[in-house]
């Protein structure tokens, strides 16, 4: 139990947040909120938030709108995936939980997460591989400097070589694991027709989604003006379903 404390503790610090942080509490249910799509939904996009965010913040962010202005066939599931489900270490069992009944209503089933949420798509993806019928990363976070340096002196994702793979996912440092996805992909390029990218160009993520970027399909990373915001994000969501629609 010690080395998975010092890995999420890790994270918090590469997160930006101080040893007194206090980390808060889970629900016994993780908090959700659905928006029903505006005709018979056949899809269902499940939207994970950044480490700022909750339920009222995704809401409020835009990203419902550009999804369902794009794809009016989509149910939108907000989740209230925010640090303490992270530090918890159950955060994919709680995400299983609710997209594997889901298989029996939905046609598609699409997961989006922004920045610390974007990490929890690739940590998904992880234990849940080609599970997923599409993957949106918005600027995930994927490290701090030393590990983002550790990559692009092996030559980028492609050429790094992550070390064993642990037992589960909690025995493992996760940001590490996010890279071993990613370093997959180069071996499976065939799974990242459903995996799409978007950053800011003024972000402080960007290097990292520009390490990533060559892995995926012509036209799947979508890089525009503004930095780490909802604004930059939820435009180019919709540009993403739009493309992306059957």
């Amino acid at each position: 139990m010690a080395g998975r404390w010092r890995n999420w503790m890790a994270l918090l610090a590469t997160l930006g947040l101080g040893s007194c942080f206090s980390p808060g509490r889970t629900e016994a249910v993780m908090p959700t909120a659905t928006v029903a799509a505006p005709r018979p939904a056949r899809a269902l996009v499940v939207v994970l938030p950044g480490r700022a965010d909750d339920l009222a913040g995704l809401r409020a962010s835009g990203i419902v709108e550009a999804l369902q202005g794009a794809r009016p066939d989509a149910d939108v599931l907000l989740a209230g995936a925010t640090l303490p489900y992270y530090l918890e270490g159950r955060l994919i069992e709680r995400l299983h939980a609710i997209i594997a009944p889901a298989r029996e209503r939905y046609r598609e089933i699409w997961l989006i997460g922004a920045s610390m949420g974007g990490m929890g798509v690739l940590l998904y993806e992880h234990d849940h591989p080609r599970e997923l019928d599409g993957l949106v990363l918005f600027a995930p976070y994927m490290g701090g400097g030393k590990l983002i340096q550790e990559v692009r002196a092996a030559g980028g994702p492609a050429q790094w070589e992550p070390g064993p793979r642990p037992a589960t996912l909690a025995d493992g440092n996760p940001m590490r694991e996010e890279w071993r996805v990613v370093r997959d992909w180069a071996q499976r390029p065939q799974d990242t027709r459903r995996v799409w990218l978007v950053c800011g160009d003024d972000d402080g993520f960007v290097e990292a989604a520009r390490m990533i970027a060559p892995l995926l399909p012509a036209g799947h990373y979508l890089e525009r003006d503004g930095g780490h915001k909802w604004t930059v994000w939820s435009a180019a969501a919709g540009e993403v379903f739009a493309r992306s629609a059957p």
